[in-house]
């Protein structure tokens, strides 16, 4: 699985494994004490035969016993270690990538524009089982076919012609597996990847579905889109349970026609009878660790699909580079001739936007419907890099900052909400430490304090990832809360009002007050005019392009104008 080519191409997985490999070598001396162990019932069944039988001594078959008995409790002990020393390589590469898959998925869904999926922490998971599996098991015992080949020479030539012959077959089997299983396994598993994105998505939007009777609609779409990744799974399933079935049958075959022929050899005296057995369990051996190979050959398949995966993902979303901590952020912001353009698109959304805020100010943009507002609030967060131009807070680049450090100064209420599982005291502190007198400050300043008070259990209430039984204001409420807590330098609200009434909008416009005389710089996207009188400044945007900037006053004068009313409705 890990070849050169492999480690060419995905230099940083294998690296990570490269980091295990004294793990593997341990695993490859306990696997060697194994197998040579596992000569013991082969040289028993020899003495046994050969001696025991012929001389009739209780005595000699006693202390063979015993002999046996300690060699193979041996062997048991020396599984277990193998399998401990696995386990511990499985459990190292799993801390050792965890934090950086993560972070790589994590970014991998922002610079996707949020279509990411959780496919690359699972594929870490199956990769971490799988070597702790029968497989990997089988992949150090097989290096010792050619031994008990040896061995079988010195019992008699036409033995190890054998082994030889039945060996080579069996890899046939194998490599014709792999030839026939690993691409339709491979298309399969990632056609089944976006079907499990189109559930969760429907999940997601069960109400809607429900609400339009669309799910007739929906289950038949992917119902179909099941069928194909059925097929397909079918396809690979039933070649590889041919050939497992083709690859034991012959192996069951083989040892008893070996029986045979050292029978056959034994009658013509030139062997022994505990020749003739042993040659037969030694055979068995021999294609035992061959044999599990074709059985599971579908696991190696699906392991070097998940470290392509994972070692795409990582090269495709390299670390971040280690940035020089910044002083605490004021909240001044200036944009110079900003472009932004959406992750997997070539078409700007915005195009030549500048501007300068300081500390304290407020700035309302405004706009008809796909006017590029909520992607420049991105490009303005960093969330979205943008296309040329720079964004600047406090005089550096967005995208230079620490996004750890920067973080608990940023306060962002996106237009869909999206509260996590936790109680609501969790949600608004960020699910970092819980302080009390923090998260009451920044209910009562979002006006959610009363409201939270009057739930069954108060702040210990535990939501959902969908808020479960807040209503939409509410969880705007809540999202506001946690978009204000600590005091943020910078305060992006995308359409804040949208689920509020007259009186939540009033309420909302307050707490837009008391935020700015704390300092904080906000950036407020609205159609509606209330809380836009409480801007200090106003940018108007159509299609992707700026149209005036200016003081608040000044930009709402002009829109209220006949000529300015009209271009703001076109």
């Amino acid at each position: 699985m890990k070849n050169s080519k492999n480690t060419a191409q995905y230099p940083e997985l294998a690296e990570a494994f490269k980091g295990i490999k004294h793990y593997f070598i341990y695993a490859g001396l306990f696997s060697a004490a194994v197998n040579i162990l596992m000569l013991t019932p082969v040289l028993y069944m020899l003495q046994v035969y050969d001696r025991v039988v012929s001389s009739g001594s209780l005595s000699t078959l006693t202390m063979l016993t015993l002999l046996m008995v300690a060699m193979m409790m041996a062997m048991g002990g020396f599984e277990w270690v193998r399998s401990m020393i696995l386990i511990s390589a499985s459990n190292r590469i799993d801390k050792d990538l965890r934090k950086r898959v993560f972070n790589a998925t994590f970014k991998h869904a922002l610079l996707s524009g949020g279509t990411g999926s959780s496919q690359p922490l699972s594929d870490l998971t199956s990769l971490r089982q799988f070597l702790t599996g029968n497989g990997l098991f089988a992949f150090f015992d097989a290096p010792w076919f050619p031994i008990y080949v040896g061995i079988m020479f010195l019992f008699h030539p036409w033995f190890g012609i054998v082994a030889i012959f039945a060996g080579i077959v069996m890899v046939v089997l194998a490599i014709i597996n792999e030839k026939v299983t690993t691409r339709k396994l491979k298309d399969a598993n990632t056609q089944s990847s976006h079907l499990n994105a189109q559930v969760n998505g429907s999940i997601r939007n069960a109400e809607v579905i429900a609400a339009m009777g669309m799910s007739e609609n929906i289950r038949q779409r992917q119902e179909a889109q099941s069928d194909e990744v059925l097929i397909m799974q079918t396809d690979a399933s039933r070649w590889a349970g041919a050939l497992t079935s083709a690859s034991k049958t012959f192996r069951l075959v083989v040892q008893s026609l070996i029986l045979g022929l050292g029978a056959f050899l034994a009658l013509r005296q030139e062997i022994s009878p505990g020749m003739m057995i042993a040659g037969s369990l030694l055979l068995g051996r021999a294609l035992a660790p061959i044999d599990l190979l074709v059985g599971t050959w579908k696991g190696f398949s699906v392991a070097r699909a998940q470290y392509e995966r994972l070692g795409e993902l990582l090269n495709n979303v390299p670390p971040a580079p280690e940035s020089m901590s910044l002083p605490a952020p004021t909240g001044q912001v200036s944009l110079e001739q900003v472009t932004v353009v959406p992750p997997g698109s070539r078409t700007p959304v915005v195009r030549g936007v500048s501007l300068d805020l300081t500390s304290g100010e407020a700035l309302g943009i405004v706009g008809p419907s796909a006017s590029g507002k909520s992607s420049l609030a991105r490009a303005i967060l960093g969330i979205w890099p943008s296309a040329a131009g720079k964004v600047r807070l406090d005089g550096a680049d967005v995208s230079a900052w620490n996004r750890e450090e920067l973080g608990p100064y940023i306060g962002y209420l996106p237009q869909d909400i999206e509260l996590f599982s936790g109680s609501i005291s969790e949600n608004i502190c960020r699910f970092g430490d819980i302080d009390p007198d923090k998260i009451v400050t920044a209910a009562k300043l979002a006006g959610v304090h009363e409201l939270i008070l009057h739930l069954p259990n108060g702040y210990d209430t535990i939501i959902g990832g969908s808020g479960g039984i807040l209503s939409g204001g509410q969880r705007q409420r809540i999202g506001l809360a946690r978009a204000v807590y600590n005091n943020p330098r910078l305060l992006v609200l995308d359409e804040p009002n949208s689920n509020l009434d007259d009186q939540g909008e009033r309420e909302l416009v307050s707490a837009m007050q008391r935020i700015k005389q704390a300092g904080c710089t906000v950036i407020v996207i609205s159609h509606r005019t209330m809380i836009l009188h409480s801007m200090d400044k106003l940018l108007v945007m159509k299609e992707g392009a700026p149209v005036s900037f200016g003081p608040k006053d000044q930009i709402l004068a002009s829109l209220m104008a006949p000529s300015g009313a009209q271009r703001a409705a076109n």
